[in-house]
């Protein structure tokens, strides 16, 4: 939509509205200059009881993500930012994702997609997303890796990175001590940084990399990024060093989504305290994505 010489659309959501989207996007944008982007809400403002999230917050939310999905799909903005929603409010709607990630990947009809998540210290993408962690070694494929791994490779391009660095985490204890602790490394995680470096010749990829220590390397610099096999191994280092400013978006849209990397926090809602750090980086990354893609 946007030309070099344009300011992109950005669009924006207020997620459930009883949590702290409101305050957070109204702090945000007031930080960011009209010079830079055309900001665009993708709904109204409804009057919410701070911490109380009701049917109307939950419904109200999910026009919120429709209209921003339509407004994607054709073309009316060139990114959207979009608030913390309340999971367990939108599936007693019919919303049936597990997650926003998910449902913009299906509306924009994009069934190539991961969750990457890059904040001051760490970028980690995920090689499976939201699922019980006794299934992650059943969900794990070699296929999936690559197929997320060259997404995250092609970002961190985009972003300025000719020859990104990244490292492929292990699943298991001390990368499974060749068998002792589980064989996913050498049948599974192997294999995939095998194909990433035949497939990625401009790209660094290492692996399988030792899983607790890959993060500290990666926050130190040796690595630009970090794919890791299942959610909480990489977001729990990136909450640690990132909570502030660490952003979720989702890769391979025709059209970026960025979130801030944390949920509605019902207990501080109106209280005035909810730092709009993440949701003020969230709306640099989509506005350099739009001048960018």
């Amino acid at each position: 939509m946007s030309s070099p010489m344009q300011r992109p659309v950005i669009g924006y959501t207020l997620g459930d509205q009883a949590g702290i989207g409101p305050e957070i996007m109204r702090a945000a944008l007031a930080t960011l200059s009209a010079q830079d982007a055309v900001f665009l809400p993708m709904g109204k403002e409804i009057t919410a009881t701070a911490g109380c999230p009701t049917r109307d917050t939950a419904l109200t939310a999910l026009e919120h993500l429709e209209t921003a999905a339509a407004a994607l799909r054709e073309g009316r903005i060139d990114a959207v930012v979009t608030a913390p929603v309340c999971k367990e409010g939108l599936h007693a709607v019919g919303f049936d994702f597990p997650g926003q990630t998910e449902f913009f990947a299906d509306r924009l009809n994009c069934p190539d997609y991961a969750m990457c998540l890059t904040g001051r210290h760490l970028t980690v993408a995920l090689g499976t997303i939201h699922t019980a962690l006794a299934d992650v070694p059943a969900r794990l494929t070699s296929a999936e890796l690559v197929r997320i791994g060259s997404l995250l490779a092609a970002f961190l391009r985009s972003s300025g990175l000719p020859h990104p660095r990244i490292a492929v985490a292990g699943l298991n204890p001390h990368n499974g001590e060749n068998g002792a602790f589980g064989d996913e490394e050498q049948r599974i995680i192997q294999p995939a940084v095998l194909q990433l470096q035949a497939a990625l010749p401009w790209a660094h990829v290492a692996g399988p990399c030792v899983p607790d220590c890959v993060y500290r390397d990666a926050s130190l610099g040796h690595f630009d990024a970090v794919l890791a096999p299942y959610h909480d191994q990489a977001l729990i280092p990136l909450k640690l060093l990132d909570f502030d400013n660490a952003v979720n978006v989702t890769l391979g849209l025709p059209r970026y989504r960025t979130s801030p990397d944390h949920g509605t926090a019902f207990s501080i809602a109106g209280k005035g305290i909810a730092s709009p750090a993440s949701t003020i980086r969230a709306f640099q990354l989509a506005i350099s994505c739009a001048l960018h893609h």
